[in-house]
């Protein structure tokens, strides 16, 4: 019983793997460990494109599982749990990721590239920390890791590879075969844990549980090397030092290649327990957290303003000379910038030869580098050049209960849109840039929240560029989706259409307050209804009640304030946003049903997506 200390630290918590693999089930179960099964409902659709190496996609499909499982427990469930697991294996030869076989012809492409081969098996292994906060709510922690295993086929003749593949095993397993069972017959030799190969590196997890619980010996050097690496404190100890250059300029004695007494910052994501940051109990790090937040956001915005995700977009690693040179700054405010980011777990930090460099996260490459796929450059602009200026008055917007445009720009507008966003076509551009990013990122998540294969057309009222509708066609191969926006807007969709025209979206131009909607079974409102007093919401939601006939519905993708769901700070922080922006406001999911039963729409259903918006669907009677 060696691994007893460290599976004896689970006793009494509630311990979750977020699979139905029966291989990591067996594998946990044979060390002693006590464990719920709850499958996770995350679709395995990352984009492997989008990622440099293939451990990192692997790692990002287990955190997502597991992330997806620990949001819905306790809602679903109705019980929080402690520790989730998530996992997922995949298979690599000649730099290509092998998944599982969709049938027997994809079986034999893969185990055929495979034979006579060595080739690397990865396993991205999540464990989330949850924590009950005593508010309400669930604070969530992510530690995540990989493990490689190489493998090695034999040359395998076509006899021995139909044969293999008419046994059945190959069609549940990543890369086409199962190393503990009849595939085992097809490997020559294993580098590396085997049990990574069958789909849970278990040595390495339970050292993982062992950082995570075994507390080191309490002498003063420990303790401070535990609180550098695990604390809340260092991160904002890099923001307030970027802060001190904004501030006065001056030279302190920090130092990118001695921080914290290393040479690198490690690329591993380790996050302690809860009680590893609270050294002394009485010190309010919560108050300090948000004391300091300001700075973080800022870092972000200025980061993507100067193009410091881009410029390290196509690079295994820059030095701070070389991103200064870059984005045309000092070498001093650089170095300040980027370490202020490492520790936001925005980017790398290594040492190579004699050199520090900086690379990108995964969740920056991804979301950061303002042409990635899914990137919230857009949207972070945005929020610096007029959502910063903005929130800068919340004290008159407070006091006032009026939006703060007029003192943070120097002009007073009745109309946000026509009279803000829509005057100058940069201004215009900004605004359907953050507009799209936003789409982007969340449109697949309303689009699949409910069941909508009924619906034959929709339209998606104020669509702006028209990338939440091509989600929704997308997800509903027999749905057109009309788009109906201002003229202004409907001129400019060209510069968003994806390369792959799809025939089934279409825009009309209209101002849908003044002008005719066009019929459809389904009208999609996505984070429109909160930009508008209750007034304008009642005109708009009477206009679409005379358009629809029953059995037809209303989609509302919005921030909903409801309390119990997870990350509710955030549907407050946008609710203030809309105070000191425009006349609207966020709502409750009881406040939508009251709306929407007011005009005749009945059996609202809310789905709390875990993304940016949640969903509400309601049908006319």
């Amino acid at each position: 019983m060696v691994l007893n200390p460290v599976i004896s630290k689970l006793s009494g918590k509630l311990v979750v793997l977020a699979s139905a693999s029966p291989r990591r089930l067996e594998i946990l179960t044979n060390i002693g460990l006590r464990f719920e099964v709850v499958p996770s409902w995350f679709k395995e659709t990352l984009d492997k494109t989008l990622f440099k190496a293939p451990y990192e996609y692997a790692v990002e499909t287990a955190k997502q599982k597991a992330l997806e499982v620990a949001q819905r427990m306790p809602f679903k469930h109705l019980k929080t749990p402690d520790i989730v697991i998530g996992a997922d294996t995949v298979v690599t030869v000649d730099g290509m990721i092998l998944e599982k076989p969709v049938d027997k012809q994809d079986a034999y492409r893969m185990l055929s590239r495979l034979s006579g081969k060595e080739h690397s098996v990865y396993t991205g292994v999540a464990i989330v920390l949850c924590h009950e906060r005593q508010k309400g709510g669930t604070e969530l922690k992510v530690v995540d890791f990989y493990e490689e295993t190489k493998v090695k086929f034999a040359e395998l003749s076509e006899e021995m590879l139909w044969e293999y593949i008419n046994s059945g095993e190959p069609m549940d397993k990543a890369g086409g075969y199962g190393i503990q069972a009849l595939g085992g017959m097809l490997v020559e030799y294993v580098k590396g844990d085997f049990l990574n190969v069958v789909g849970f590196p278990l040595n390495h997890f339970c050292k993982q549980l062992g950082m995570i619980y075994n507390s080191p010996p309490e002498s003063p050097a420990h303790k401070m090397k535990r609180e550098d690496s695990v604390g809340t404190n260092r991160p904002w100890a890099l923001i307030n030092s970027l802060s001190k250059v904004t501030e006065n300029g001056e030279v302190s004695n920090f130092n990118s290649s001695d921080s914290a007494g290393q040479t690198a910052v490690p690329e591993q994501n380790v996050v302690g327990p809860e009680c590893a940051k609270c050294n002394n109990e009485g010190f309010p790090h919560k108050i300090l957290d948000l004391l300091d937040g300001f700075k973080a956001s800022k870092t972000l915005f200025t980061a993507c303003k100067l193009g410091v995700f881009d410029v390290l977009s196509d690079s295994e690693g820059l030095t701070v000379e070389e991103v200064a040179d870059q984005i045309k700054a000092s070498v001093l405010g650089t170095e300040r910038l980027l370490e202020a980011a490492v520790s936001l777990e925005l980017l790398h930090k290594r040492k190579v030869e004699d050199n520090i460099v900086y690379r990108n996260t995964e969740q920056a490459s991804r979301f950061l580098v303002s042409d990635s796929p899914l990137s919230l450059h857009g949207y972070i602009l945005h929020c610096n050049d007029l959502v910063w200026p903005l929130f800068t008055h919340l004290e008159s917007a407070v006091r006032e209960g009026t939006n703060q445009y007029e003192r943070a720009f120097g002009k007073k507008t009745e109309n946000i849109f026509q009279d803000g966003y829509f005057k100058k076509d940069d201004v215009k551009m900004r605004f359907m840039n953050a507009m799209h990013s936003i789409a982007k990122v969340t449109g697949k998540d309303v689009a699949t929240a409910f069941d909508l294969s009924s619906f034959k057309t929709a339209c998606d009222v104020g669509g702006c560029t028209g990338a939440m509708a091509y989600e929704f066609t997308r997800a509903h191969p027999g749905m057109s989706v009309v788009v109906f926006d201002l003229p202004p807007v409907i001129e400019m969709r060209s510069h968003f259409q994806p390369k792959e025209q799809d025939d089934r979206v279409s825009f009309i131009a209209g101002d849908f307050f003044k002008d005719e909607l066009p019929k459809a079974d389904l009208y999609i409102l996505a984070r429109i209804l909160h930009d508008w007093s209750d007034d304008k919401v009642h005109e708009l939601l009477s206009k679409l009640s005379k358009a629809c006939t029953p059995g037809c519905a209303v989609l509302l993708a919005e921030t909903v304030l409801d309390e119990a769901k997870p990350w509710a700070s955030r549907a407050y922080m946008q609710s203030l946003n809309m105070l000191v922006q425009t006349e609207g406001r966020e709502r409750s999911s009881t406040h939508y049903r009251q709306l929407l039963e007011n005009h005749g729409f009945s059996q609202m259903r809310v789905s709390h997506t875990g993304n940016f918006l949640d969903a509400l669907l309601a049908f006319k009677q």
